[in-house]
């Protein structure tokens, strides 16, 4: 065996150093430089006792990342320098320590002495992260709470386990509004500020994934609660599950034969708030029970709130009189987001975040990741756990090799037209002016930017290029791209400027 030390615990402080120096760096060998740097680099081995090795790690989300991920693996590389070790132990570093360049401790089996010895290698500043800045956000299910946060009270009280907690991320003062969700927000605020009013009862909200139900559903619960203790009025039972929940519990329910006592609870609720209703598509007779507790507790005056990813109308599968009585109150939809409301839920998301996060990397994530807002604070979220995590500051450069995946995901062939409208969107200027005979220089500069990227990152021939710009000569195309050429040569700042447009098309 190369390098092997013997099959009995090291002889000397040096001896350990050593194996734990090879076994580092095989292990970067195999997993890559980028990967090592990222999960492994900040391993520190805090002694050697008996059979177990300690290994020490600065957060407790990469200690179990590093045992989930890598702990079968470095088991083996010891067992194959010192097969005396059978165990390995990973534990996050006490709080008033940090991974300092430190000497690892060896105890001797037969007397029990600890003896320093040389460190390997620094093991690199501490790097302090929160759960909740590891977390990405996700849509409250009802089956965990969120990482990292104490167990909220229960939104009803002495239901069992039925009904799922409010997640105190979710309220009306953290949600950002904008065009695409302002009707459906002050739908909800409505709801919130009077249960149960004529024409708002029940509240059916509907859109696309991650625009943001969920986060509209869970701070009407919580506004609701307040205002009632706001009032002196006794506090509201309110009451959230997802639909699927929902039917979980209902079939439980009939194999227990305790459905009395499953209707009794939720037709006692004051709000009973149905998160994906398109989740009971198919299920007739939970459709049929849902159907009876919607219609008790409108009768009751009692508030409803329902989610789903298609209005009522739209959600084939579900009974038409259930259908007819969800259209009854108010419908609000939810619409994808602009390229504005999204640079604001990023700005909003840093703020709470108390990173400070270059107005570029905004910029770009708005431009990539369109569709989903979850997903948009997701990357941001690793962004920033990847910044506290290795005391690096966010970047441009640092956003693209941290979010290769989702960008990738993201990817897709650059056309002219997309060159153009980018470009149209990042000067405020009209996309019919890229083809216009306008020569103003507010809208010549941008056209011939626009050129410049069309062909560097399309296979267009200048011809070809120059008739998708109004029809112009391919003369005007090469002087275009020359002249921009000599502009990020002369100005930082445009350069800039450019360099990022090109980013965004192309990533």
């Amino acid at each position: 065996m190369e390098n092997a030390v013997g099959p009995s615990s090291p002889s000397s402080p040096t001896q350990l150093a050593e194996v734990w120096a090879r076994i580092r760096g095989r292990l970067k060998e195999e997993v890559g430089e980028v990967e090592y740097r990222t999960w492994l680099r900040q391993m520190t081995l805090a002694s050697v006792q008996g059979e177990e090795a300690i290994i020490l790690l600065p957060t407790r989300f990469l200690r179990d990342w590093v045992r989930g991920h890598y702990g079968d693996r470095l088991r083996a590389l010891w067992q194959a320098e010192l097969p005396s070790i059978r165990r390995l132990d990973f534990r996050v570093m006490p709080e008033n320590r940090a991974p300092e360049p430190r000497t690892p401790a060896v105890t001797d089996p037969r007397n029990g002495l600890a003896h320093d010895m040389e460190a390997t290698e620094n093991a690199g500043k501490s790097a302090r992260i929160t759960a909740r800045q590891l977390a990405e956000p996700v849509e409250a299910a009802g089956l965990a709470e969120p990482l990292g946060r104490p167990a909220e009270p229960r939104a009803a009280e002495g239901r069992g386990d039925w009904s799922a907690p409010l997640d105190p991320r979710f309220t009306f003062d953290s949600f950002v509004v904008g065009k695409p969700n302002e009707f459906a927000h002050a739908c909800a605020r409505r709801v919130a500020e009077r249960p149960a009013s004529p024409g708002f009862n029940p509240l059916f909200l509907y859109g696309g994934v991650g625009l943001g139900k969920t986060h509209l559903m869970h701070a009407s619960a919580w506004a609701i609660r307040e205002h009632a203790v706001a009032d002196g009025r006794p506090p509201l039972t309110v009451a959230y599950m997802s639909a699927e929940k929902f039917m979980y519990r209902f079939i439980a329910a009939l194999r227990s034969q305790s459905t009395m006592e499953f209707k009794e609870s939720l037709r006692s609720v004051d709000v009973l708030l149905i998160d994906d209703l398109q989740f009971l598509i198919g299920k007739d007779n939970t459709q049929e029970e849902f159907f009876h507790t919607f219609n008790a507790l409108i009768d009751a005056g009692k508030q409803i709130i329902v989610s789903a990813d298609k209005s009522p109308s739209d959600l084939s599968g579900i009974e038409d009189r259930l259908r007819t009585r969800l259209g009854c109150g108010m419908v609000a939809d939810l619409h994808a987001t602009t390229y504005e409301l999204r640079i604001s839920i990023l700005q909003a998301k840093a703020q709470t975040q108390g990173v400070p996060v270059p107005v570029k990397v905004m910029e770009f994530l708005a431009h990539k990741i369109t569709s989903n807002v979850r997903e948009l604070e997701g990357a941001l979220n690793r962004l920033i756990a990847h910044a506290n995590l290795f005391g690096r500051p966010v970047t441009l450069e640092g956003a693209q090799e941290v979010l290769h995946d989702i960008l990738r995901a993201h990817d897709r062939r650059v056309t002219i037209e997309e060159i153009q409208k980018r470009v149209a969107e990042h000067y405020n200027i009209r996309l019919t002016d890229m083809s216009s005979p306008r020569r103003a220089r507010a809208v010549a500069r941008p056209r011939q930017v626009a050129m410049y990227l069309a062909k560097q990152l399309t296979s267009r021939s200048l011809p070809e290029i120059g008739r998708r710009f109004g029809g112009r000569d391919h003369t005007t195309v090469m002087h275009a791209v020359s002249r921009v050429a000599e502009l990020m040569q002369a100005d930082s700042a445009f350069a800039e400027d450019v360099e990022l447009l090109r980013r965004m098309l192309e990533t």
